[in-house]
């Protein structure tokens, strides 16, 4: 078998590595100098936005919703193809997932269905940036202004991603990326909020180190906060991610664009929305025709193994997991984030990878579906 070929994996170069290896042995491992120089960093990459961190993007979710005011007895209106943070932050804020479809192949929430679910306990929307593919900014915050809605955007996807020329979190509402390891960069684990105004920036702080506010006359806590401060070990492998995400996102276009060639004419998936060069390309989840197919997609993730290379799925409908059945969703309420759910598979794709790589991914595909074909 040939070297196992996974759907992703981070570049970290050598000299982020001893760039963290100088935190270790500097003494502060805590949120600290590096945090601020990350923060600022990031900051001059959107436009000088204020920019504050946190331990994963769904703490960046929730502590987003928390500053903008959302709680009990609001709704947030998010689409039901997601991973299951996006809604799981809004039920923890004491507030309802109103859940809309999404297209078929952008896997973005539908604008239509946004406005028909505004309702007077309608509070924010939470649209996904899917895959990096930015959602129509211009209609999203038209809506928003109309209705008078906050908009906390699940960019988890889409750093480095941009609409109209400009780039995601460098302008809108409350804006919140992901740093996993899976993600376009990393901090190993870590997300951020771009933008708010001073008192939520302040917010922000507060939510992410125990809603405690320190003065020279001693420490007073104003509220019940939680603990999600990054790490310096965290943010310098940041700030050597960042300093190469241009690069890393322009190979994730070359690569993409080599699965649309090599699938150029009849292919046997049915490739995402490609989008424009503001597409970032987190993944790459074409929909499998299992309704033609003599195998399920277990089978077909089985079938690609033992030819060595790795597929994820991204991701089920958030609707008909048991939390949120318990809250009155079902099936057939969805059906495109359903089809998605049931029929998405995750290619590999990432920085490392090369051109022969995408060609043995397409040959593998193709030689599994057409054994399987009904």
């Amino acid at each position: 078998m040939k070297k196992m070929l996974p759907f992703t994996r981070p570049a970290i170069d050598e000299e982020t590595i001893q760039g963290v290896v100088e935190v270790l042995r500097s003494g502060w491992l805590a949120s600290g100098p590096k945090v601020a120089e990350f923060e600022a960093a990031l900051s001059r990459y959107l436009g000088g936005r204020p920019i504050r961190t946190q331990t994963s993007a769904t703490a960046s979710l929730e502590m987003a919703l928390l500053a903008a005011g959302i709680g009990a007895g609001h709704e947030v209106i998010t689409p039901a193809m997601s991973f299951v943070a996006t809604a799981n932050v809004i039920t923890r804020t004491g507030a309802r997932p109103v859940f809309v479809d999404v297209g078929l192949d952008s896997r973005n929430i539908d604008l239509d269905q946004v406005e028909a679910a505004i309702t007077e306990r309608t509070r924010a929307l939470m649209p996904v940036h899917f895959s990096g593919l930015p959602v129509d900014m211009d209609r999203l915050y038209d809506i928003a202004r109309r209705h008078e809605l906050r908009v906390v955007e699940d960019a988890a996807h889409a750093i480095g991603s941009s609409w109209k020329g400009r780039r995601i979190g460098s302008f809108g509402d409350l804006v919140c990326f992901s740093f996993h390891p899976n993600k376009n960069m990393t901090t190993i684990e870590g997300g951020a909020v771009s933008g708010g105004s001073a008192d939520e920036v302040k917010a922000l702080e507060l939510h992410r180190w125990h809603g405690q506010l320190k003065s020279p006359s001693g420490v007073d806590t104003l509220f019940a906060g939680g603990k999600a401060n990054l790490s310096d070990v965290a943010a310098r492998v940041g700030i050597g991610q960042l300093a190469r995400l241009e690069e890393f996102n322009a190979r994730r276009r070359e690569l993409v664009a080599r699965y649309y060639e090599l699938w150029s004419d009849n292919p046997p998936v049915r490739l995402p929305e490609r989008g424009d060069e503001g597409h970032s390309w987190h993944i790459f989840a074409p929909l499998l025709p299992l309704s033609k197919m003599t195998m399920t997609r277990a089978q077909f993730i089985e079938a690609m193994a033992q030819r060595g290379i790795g597929v994820g799925i991204h991701y089920p409908a958030i609707h008909l997991f048991t939390a949120y059945r318990q809250l009155g969703y079902r099936e057939g309420q969805f059906p495109n984030a359903e089809q998605i759910g049931r029929e998405t598979i995750t290619l590999p794709l990432f920085p490392a990878m090369e051109l022969s790589d995408v060609d043995r991914v397409v040959e593998a595909v193709n030689e599994v579906i057409a054994g399987a074909r009904n």
